[in-house]
């Protein structure tokens, strides 16, 4: 485990990403993401299951081939005015809502609006889906009067994704109605477990005719559910009465698969409370989404840490039962069942036998995509938590531009954690909540009782009147309160930037304090994409970027340095960075904004830069010297 440990903290995220052998193996089999195990390209849910687990990596890496990977295989589909080519909304199958969390992902980080649209066209067949007569969601147009499992992850994340990103908090109710008639219907008492679907009107064969339920337990139908549950819940509004219910189904749910998991392998079987039956299996997707829906639970505070072994002795049983090496460094997963459902033609009656006749194949689009997310969770479980306790406040007062968000309304941006663009903090965001500390904004004036809620505070690219009618310029009053929290043991991180992008004369008021002031000037400009241009090279045993030889930083402001601050990297003869001791706190500054998306997410910058690792190494110095006073 120490190991591990190392190498985690020593190399670049991909280089101990379990899940990017499997994605090497995906980039093998489908190429540029057009098609499925060799079947003509159409407009699928499998390939959404996939491209989560892609989203997840390329968040965990910043390796911008992911990111390419999911957009290549969405624009496949998406014409300019949103049109879905192979999408028919008459059908009104839920399955086809699934592919909709990738296009709100595609918009938010490049703001492209086909995919914007796109996903509108999604949401207006929610609008008009089918429902039962309590407000259930059809599974399908052909399937009337039916809810069932799987139903409940193709639709719910992305409904409530898109309700956050259009401020719809009505919404919420359907999502949590959607969950609850479901668990109400389906959810036996006495085993804590859910069939698989549910029969309103009693007349499918398969349906009990008198509870409407099919007759067993399906493993991966309870996964989609589980999975549906953590994604869903990530949007919903911290004090909206429907979390509350989720979280008690969540926790039900989780009760029962911890209660129906194979002892001695870890994973769990094809029909889940039949272990010793004739022909049962252990599966390998429903015990990807377990262990993903467990982990990311405890990861994001829905469940206890209780469920965090279980999760890790599943995680431990499928890599012994299922995975196997691959050509060219991928991996391969065994186990899967192909698919598995309820009436049709020909006619699936939910049965024991039933369940165990499907094929079982290798590297199905659904077990992959379950497994990638999984791995992608038991990554981040294993980053050490070097974050725990700390509290991490970004500046939005000195920092504060608005624009308009998608429905029209002031929203602030740039240098936000939540913003996902190119300007965003959202993946340096993720790298410091990944190590278990917390983040938040600060948007009113620095006072002594706001800043002692946090531990470190970033202060970004100071406004000029060109970003904001009416900047709020530091002052004299401001800097003493801002001094006098970093002596009390406050770790403040300045990211300026150069002359012309920010005001840098009254914010030198504060930084000339710890004997640091910025130069109104500019250097490492850039034409074009000759990003050698902004290339620096950290010399070997630097203390802050002890990880990383080679950054791309342009238009900087160098500064000029007097105790008790001391540069800590300079380029020909200019002060690039530099690190102050003031009473029991600690100051660190450069002149630009630096970890930005656009710097971080691999989709501009040629993969030879480093910038992910030198967040990941500024992360690590900076909780350090938190725990340094």
């Amino acid at each position: 485990m120490k190991k591990l440990l190392t190498l985690i903290l020593l190399l670049p995220a991909c280089a101990f990403a379990q899940s990017a052998k499997m994605a090497e193996t995906m980039i093998r089999i489908w190429g540029d993401s057009l098609q499925l195990a060799g079947r003509p390209a159409h407009w699928t849910y499998d390939q959404g299951v996939v491209l989560e687990g892609f989203a997840g990596l390329w968040k965990n890496t910043g390796d911008g081939k992911y990111f390419r990977f999911i957009q290549t295989g969405m624009d496949h589909y998406i014409e300019k005015d949103g049109t879905i080519r192979t999408y028919k909304s008459e059908d009104y199958n839920i399955d086809h809502i699934k592919n909709g969390r990738s296009l709100l992902l595609l918009y938010k980080v490049t703001g492209e609006q086909k995919y914007l649209l796109a996903a509108q066209r999604l949401k207006a067949q929610l609008d008009k889906q089918p429902r039962t007569n309590s407000g259930g969601f059809w599974h399908k147009k052909r399937y009337p009067y039916q809810m069932w499992l799987d139903g409940l992850y193709m639709g719910e994340p992305f409904y409530a994704e898109y309700a956050a990103l259009f401020h719809q908090e009505e919404a919420f109710k359907d999502i949590t109605r959607q969950f609850v008639l479901m668990e109400q219907h389906s959810r036996d008492s006495k085993t804590g477990l859910l069939y698989h679907g549910w029969d309103e009107s009693r007349q499918q064969r398969w349906a009990d005719k008198t509870t409407g339920r099919s007759p067993n337990f399906w493993g991966r139908a309870m996964g989609w559910y589980g999975m549906a549950l953590v994604d869903a819940l990530e949007y919903f509004p911290a004090k909206h009465p429907g979390r509350d219910s989720l979280l008690q189904i969540l926790n039900r749910m989780a009760a029962a698969v911890k209660k129906y998991q194979d002892p001695a392998s870890g994973c769990w079987y094809q029909v889940l409370d039949k272990p010793t039956g004739k022909g049962n299996y252990l599966e390998a997707s429903a015990s990807c989404m377990f262990v993903y829906a467990l982990a990311k639970g405890v990861r994001l505070g829905y469940l206890p840490a209780t469920y965090l072994p279980v999760a890790q002795k599943g995680y431990a049983g499928i890599t012994k039962q299922f995975v196997r090496p691959g050509p060219e460094g991928g991996v391969n997963l065994e186990g899967t069942v192909s698919v598995a459902g309820l009436g049709g033609d020909p006619y699936r009656d939910g049965s024991y036998e039933y369940y165990l006749s499907e094929k079982v194949v290798t590297n199905d689009a659904k077990g992959v995509g379950a497994y990638m997310m999984a791995a992608n969770e038991m990554d981040l479980v294993a980053i050490p938590k070097t974050g725990k306790g700390i509290t991490v406040a970004i500046d939005n007062f000195f920092n504060n531009e608005w624009r308009k968000d998608v429905t029209g309304n002031p929203a602030s941006w740039h240098y936000v954690w939540d913003e996902m663009d190119n300007g965003g903090y959202s993946l340096w965001g993720d790298i410091i909540r990944n190590r278990e500390a917390r983040t938040k904004m600060i948007s009113e004036a620095p006072t002594a009782a706001n800043l002692s809620g946090a531990n470190v505070l970033i202060i970004v690219d100071p406004d000029t009147e060109k970003e904001t009618e009416k900047p709020n310029y530091m002052t004299a009053a401001y800097a003493a309160v801002i001094e006098s929290w970093v002596k009390k043991g406050g770790v403040l991180v300045i990211l300026q930037n150069d002359a012309g992008n920010s005001e840098i004369k009254q914010f030198n008021t504060l930084t000339e304090r710890f004997g640091i002031h910025f130069n109104e000037d500019s250097r490492n400009h850039v034409e074009g994409k000759q990003f050698e241009q902004g290339a620096l090279f950290l010399p070997a045993g630097n203390p802050v970027f002890p990880n990383t030889k080679k950054i791309y930083i342009k238009e900087i402001s160098t500064i000029k340095v007097q105790s008790p601050a001391k540069a800590v990297f300079e380029d020909k003869g200019d002060v690039i960075m530099t690190v102050a001791r003031v009473g029991k706190g600690t100051v660190f500054a450069v002149g630009d904004p630096w970890f930005y998306n656009e710097y971080l997410d691999g989709r501009r910058l040629p993969a030879s830069f480093e910038n992910y690792q030198a967040a990941t190494d500024l992360t690590e110095w900076i909780f350090k010297q938190v725990s340094r006073k």
